[in-house]
């Protein structure tokens, strides 16, 4: 392990030789074969089914895990899955789901896909990826995983192998007798032959692969993104991305006697790359708390006896989930823990510093996103972190700020100048980020940086700040939902004219979706009506508004589009003013700053509970200030 200190640290990784000339595998099987040669004893991968911190779990050594990934492809491969062919996974976490990942990869292009998605849209991405095989759990109580895998597959004509995954095996005592009696009934008929895991994958040889692992890089991932609009895009990974992910955390952040306590889904690419494969980089252990990780039951109360039993010495966390720590008392020793790394929406001031109070421990704020193959940047786990920042740009990784004219120009910004945030490293593909090529289209400034659709600035150290977003999306706890998904479900009732679906800020979840409405002229309708409307009409539960208002006419451009930006200012000055009740102070306007995006002013209304002001802002991630 390198150090990662300060900007000097990266430039010296990057300048000690060029990418291409690092001695690195050119496959995932070679990447964990490496791996399982130079640790075969050491544990890579625990998995508990339940949360209590004396529960049953289960552990594969870096040997056994290359065993299990050996067999797995072996499988894949006699069921017809060549390298251009691709194995799907609609998977929570368990001890397979990250040998599915690996295997997939080694057999074909491996497909995770989020099975808190509704059927339909599992069907859309199977046919838009071509899945001839997925890997699902085969039913089991409190899941309706297989039942959804079903149902897609049956309208997904090109699967002919469903694989199921049996998590009863995990379970211990009367429990593990009582599974089989309480199993739920899957109806749906469809016409893939299907298999169990254990017993498919034990027919197969894991000495050594029956095929040959072709020495080069090639697509070997599709990773959705977002997933509230039809189908979903889907990302496009090559081995080169992934294993540049694992290079990184293997040569600046974990070594192998580390251990990564990873509640974050396996389907999504902050678990994929950054954790699994800076693991197979470095050696560490990871550990995976419940099929559901923070979702999963009581993983949050037992948290910090989970982080003392597996003694972690990283977190892997996102503002949410740390916001539900922080309601529970830290009842437990986690001396061992050095750092928390948290991604995938931006982290409240107040939180980071309630985090390092009841911990002893800082929180390095990080950035990346699927079309890059995951990471951009970081804070540095040792050195300076500038909170609210995402940090430096990793070693290979070449961010430049750019504003693009109206002829699709691109002009640099100087120094806190805010523009869109474009990125060059081994983990973008130029050119073919997406499998669908029209989606392609202007996804590149000077044809090999993605534009990210992130407005950010550099500041003059070179920290990349993240300062809004240009695609508009909104971002509930790190799952993204497309404003157009609530636009397109409260214009379907025939009172309403005009939509404007924005995030409001929320504490917990960093936003929450919030909708204006517009009234056709002469209707009548209450927001009651209309929520009930949208819960009838918005196809995904975390897509549904928080708040729904209506305005006399909404803000428009000189073209009549929407004007967002008013709308934000609105939600803000509301959500902060229900914060501030009984502190004294108020929101007085919202205003556009050049380097922070927008920031509440506020008033003093008499007597000032200062303390008490910053405590309530502070869990929030937009700036403000006094007017």
């Amino acid at each position: 392990m390198g150090r990662f200190i300060s900007y000097e640290d990266r430039d010296a990784v990057e300048n000690a030789m060029p990418y291409e000339s690092r001695d690195l595998p050119k496959t995932i099987y070679g990447f964990l074969s490496q791996t399982a040669q130079r640790f075969p004893e050491r544990p890579a991968i625990s998995f508990q089914l339940l949360s209590g911190e004396r529960d049953h779990a289960v552990t594969l050594n870096w040997r056994d895990l290359l065993a299990r990934v050996t067999e797995t492809a072996n499988l894949f491969r006699s069921l017809g899955v060549g390298p251009t062919d691709t194995v799907a996974y609609l998977l929570p976490n368990s001890i397979e789901t990250p040998v599915v990942l690996l295997a997939g990869a080694t057999a074909g292009i491996v497909n995770p896909i989020n099975p808190l998605l509704d059927a339909s849209q599992i069907a859309g991405i199977l046919r838009e990826t071509g899945a001839k095989v997925l890997v699902t759990l085969k039913s089991f109580p409190k899941t309706d995983v297989a039942q959804k895998a079903a149902a897609a597959v049956a309208e997904a004509p090109n699967v002919t192998h469903i694989i199921q995954i049996d998590l009863n095996r995990h379970l211990k005592g009367i429990k593990h007798y009582i599974v089989p009696l309480i199993r739920p009934k899957t109806t749906v008929k469809h016409h893939a032959e299907v298999l169990d895991f254990e017993a498919a994958t034990s027919s197969q040889k894991h000495t050594r692969l029956d095929f040959e692992d072709v020495q080069e890089d090639r697509i070997a991932a599709y990773f959705h993104t977002g997933g509230t609009t039809g189908t979903p895009k889907v990302a496009q990974h090559k081995y080169s991305g992934m294993i540049y992910n694992g290079w990184l955390g293997g040569t600046l952040l974990f070594d192998e006697t580390d251990v990564l306590m990873c509640p974050l889904p396996m389907f999504h690419v902050f678990a994929a790359y950054p954790v699994l494969m800076s693991c197979i980089g470095s050696g560490a252990h990871v550990i995976l708390p419940t099929p559901a990780g923070y979702r999963g039951e009581g993983v949050f109360d037992n948290f910090w006896k989970l982080m003392e039993r597996w003694q972690c010495t990283f977190l892997i966390t996102v503002p949410t989930a740390i916001s539900a720590l922080m309601q529970r008392p830290v009842n437990a020793d986690v001396s061992a823990l050095k750092t928390a790394i948290s991604g995938s929406a931006p982290l409240p001031l107040e939180l980071y510093n309630r985090f390092k109070a009841a911990t002893g421990v800082e929180i390095a704020e990080g950035y990346g996103l699927t079309e890059a193959t995951c990471l951009v940047s970081c804070n540095p786990v040792d050195g300076v972190k500038k909170v609210g920042s995402v940090g430096i740009p990793l070693p290979y990784t070449h961010v430049r700020i750019l504003n693009h004219d109206d002829a699709g120009n691109a002009h640099a910004c100087g120094v806190d100048e805010v523009g869109e945030i474009c990125v060059s490293n081994p983990g973008v593909l130029p050119g073919s980020t997406y499998t669908e090529v029209d989606k392609n289209h202007r996804l590149f400034a000077e044809d090999i940086y993605l534009r990210t659709g992130d407005l950010g600035r550099l500041d003059a150290d070179g920290y990349l700040w993240i300062t809004g977003r240009a695609k508009d999306l909104i971002i509930r706890g790190g799952h993204n939902i497309d404003p157009a998904e609530i636009e397109d479900g409260l214009l379907s009732h025939p009172a309403v004219a005009f939509v404007g679906a924005i995030g409001q800020p929320d504490g917990f979840a960093g936003e929450l979706p919030c909708a204006y409405v517009e009234l056709v002229s002469g209707a009548s309708v209450t927001v009651d009506e209309l929520i009930e409307h949208a819960r009838n009409h918005i196809h995904e539960r975390a897509a549904v508004p928080k708040y729904v208002e209506v305005l006399d006419e909404l803000p428009k451009t000189a073209v009549g589009k929407i004007f967002k930006p008013d709308l934000r200012k609105l939600a803000i000055a509301r959500v902060y003013n229900e914060a501030l009740a009984g502190t004294g102070a108020k929101v007085t306007d919202v205003v556009d700053d050049k380097k922070r995006g927008l920031v509440a002013r506020l008033s003093r209304d008499g007597q000032v509970d200062e303390a008490a002001v910053q405590q309530k802002l502070g869990e929030f991630t937009r700036p403000w200030e006094w007017g």
